[in-house]
């Protein structure tokens, strides 16, 4: 289904494995709810076919090089994925769930290969880079989900404006067909939306010490950072909770309780260093 997805070069005497696909990226984009994606047999396919390219396919190549890498006793295998594997995103699920599967690999195979002296980076640019360049397939909607009746953000609406904005493009939803388009954007358009994550690989692969995942671009980043620091105040907010099962007491259960749990600056090392404060 996806296409010359290995690429195997060398850099500071690595093997650097990054993955992506032959739209630049990767993939497609799926569009539709959870409940529009389970009204029958043929969206439930739509799925499989998000999990198909976002998940298995990088599984796979990644798979297939490890024993090349492991023989070597070096390398880094970059996964490109986007800040969806931080925040969810109402209209695509199922396009987020892939990328947090794919996440979770790799956060588990970065444990498995070190020993080998093979890294991991998660690369994360912004969903608009992965669905401005590549093809967007729109689930049959349900009237629940339109706009005028759910005030959750609608992606739908969003790429649909954008689609009709070149005649060629134009889209009508349909509550029965599945409908796709490709973008079409001016090249000018479509070259600043990949330079960043271009760079980024560049810069990144075959570093003595890269990082496990790095974001793109100043707006994901800020959009990642206020996402921890979210979790983090819910975390703290409900912390009575979270020790009241522990039996023992103990001094970090005490520490817990004053308010000294991690904060979100423990999570700085993942985002760039302009970003950290």
């Amino acid at each position: 289904m996806v296409s010359d997805i290995l690429s195997l070069t060398t850099r500071n005497g690595a093997l650097l494995l990054a993955t992506h696909s032959d739209d630049f990226l990767l993939k497609l984009a799926v569009v539709g709810t959870v409940e529009e994606l389970s009204t029958s047999l043929v969206t439930q396919n739509l799925v499989r076919d998000q999990f198909e390219t976002i998940f298995f396919s990088q599984v796979n190549f990644i798979k297939a090089a490890l024993p090349m890498l492991r023989a070597e006793h070096t390398g880094h295998i970059m996964v490109l994925t986007s800040i969806g594997g931080h925040i969810g995103t109402p209209g695509m699920p199922m396009y987020t769930a892939a990328t947090w599967a794919l996440e979770g690999f790799c956060d588990s195979l970065a444990y498995e290969v070190a020993p080998f002296n093979i890294k991991v980076t998660i690369v994360q640019p912004h969903k608009e880079i992965q669905t401005l360049t590549n093809k967007i397939i729109f689930s049959p909607s349900l009237p629940y989900y339109d706009s005028e009746n759910n005030p959750a953000p609608s992606v739908r609406d969003m790429l649909t404006n954008m689609l009709n904005l070149n005649p060629e493009t134009a889209i009508e939803q349909s509550e029965v067909d599945i409908l796709h388009r490709y973008p079409k954007l001016p090249n000018a358009s479509t070259d600043r939306l990949v330079a960043e994550t271009v760079h980024a690989l560049t810069a990144i692969g075959g570093h003595e010490n890269p990082p496990a995942r790095h974001i793109v671009g100043f707006e994901g980043a800020e959009a990642v950072k206020e996402k921890l620091k979210t979790v983090t105040e819910e975390l703290e907010d409900f912390v009575e909770a979270s020790v009241a099962v522990d039996i023992f007491e103990s001094e970090l259960k005490n520490e817990a309780r004053q308010g000294k749990a991690r904060t979100v600056d423990d999570y700085t090392g993942m985002l760039p260093n302009s970003m950290a404060p």
